[in-house]
């Protein structure tokens, strides 16, 4: 086909080789790095396709600027970076990558509530400085994860995918959603509960929901205050549903234990304060971060995109209104 496409970074080679495989002409960002918005405009103009990814903001101006673009493939499962109502206002197709990341982004967070219990970066700090003498039995306390209360904030794929593998730490489940997840509360004896009770109550929680307005700085001062002083805070959703200086405020003050964190309210930077602490994990959002998980997003990506461009409608379509304009 002559189809002219732009891809912002580069991505795992095998959805490289779909758009190769099916479009005329495939241009890459040469650099491994975030384009610049005039960089990104330039870059759509003349296009029929875009793949671009989370780290990409596309809004009214690479719209304007994207006149002959029909469709754009966000390699993501969210897409809180495009404003979708312009680009349906615009005739333009939006897609995503559901549903690829859920065991990967599940592992990691149980990589984070280990790591921040069992305080394994600390440690791991500690053993390569040559400060291990010998051991000591008040050598790096952690807290036990066994036995522990999980609130899971958010039960959807992810929240759930989390709850299946806590089956070998006997873990009571809480968890705070707007609708009841009746497997969860079947196979694993989870309760629902509000937000405040799962906060007052858990001894590990971690967030699973959308960045929406109603979820923005869902975590905040307020509900850190709620948390146990010996409560872990786990984030590998969006950063800006925490406010992240409330939380440096919390684990500065021993208001909560720790935290681990694989994403931030204002990512690449962390909140100041943030990279002093001790108690605090911090991961460069890395979730999704498997050659399988990251290899099949590609591939999604690709395929909505010759979807779109071939006139059927992408499996993952964000905003179907677009197909009704």
């Amino acid at each position: 086909m002559g189809w002219n496409i732009f891809v912002t970074r580069m991505i795992p080679q095998p959805g490289i080789d779909i758009l190769q495989k099916q479009c005329e002409r495939v241009d890459i960002n040469p650099e491994d790095r975030v384009l610049s918005k005039e960089e990104l405009i330039d870059g759509v103009k003349g296009r029929d396709g875009v793949l671009c990814l989370l780290t990409d903001t596309i809004d009214e101006d690479v719209f304007e600027a994207a006149r002959g673009v029909r469709i754009f493939a966000n390699h993501a499962v969210g897409f809180n970076n495009i404003d979708v109502e312009a680009a349906t206002r615009h005739g333009i197709m939006v897609t995503n990558t559901p549903g690829v990341l859920t065991d990967a982004t599940a592992d990691l967070t149980w990589a984070l509530i280990l790591a921040v219990a069992r305080r394994i970066v600390e440690s791991d700090s500690y053993a390569r400085a040559g400060k291990y003498k010998g051991w000591g039995p008040l050598l790096l306390l952690g807290e036990s994860v066994a036995g522990a209360t999980l609130g899971i904030v958010g039960a959807g794929r992810i929240g759930t995918a989390v709850v299946e593998r806590s089956a070998g730490f006997k873990m009571n489940i809480l968890y705070a959603d707007t609708g009841r997840n009746e497997a969860l509360e079947k196979n694993w004896k989870a309760k629902r509960v509000d937000l405040e009770k799962l906060l007052k109550e858990s001894d590990f929680v971690t967030l699973h929901v959308p960045l929406l307005p109603e979820t923005t700085h869902l975590i905040g001062s307020r509900e850190l205050g709620l948390m146990k002083k010996s409560g872990f805070l786990i984030n590998t959703c969006r950063g800006p549903v925490v406010d992240e200086k409330a939380l440096v405020e919390a684990l500065r003050t021993g208001q909560i234990a720790g935290a681990g964190l694989d994403v931030y309210e204002n990512e690449p930077l962390l909140e100041s304060g943030l990279a002093d602490l001790d108690n605090a994990v911090l991961l460069p959002h890395i979730g999704s971060a498997t050659v399988k998980a990251r290899t099949k997003m590609a591939v999604m990506a690709a395929e909505n995109l010759i979807a779109g461009l071939k006139g059927k409608r992408p499996h993952n379509l964000v905003n179907p209104d677009v197909l009704r304009e």
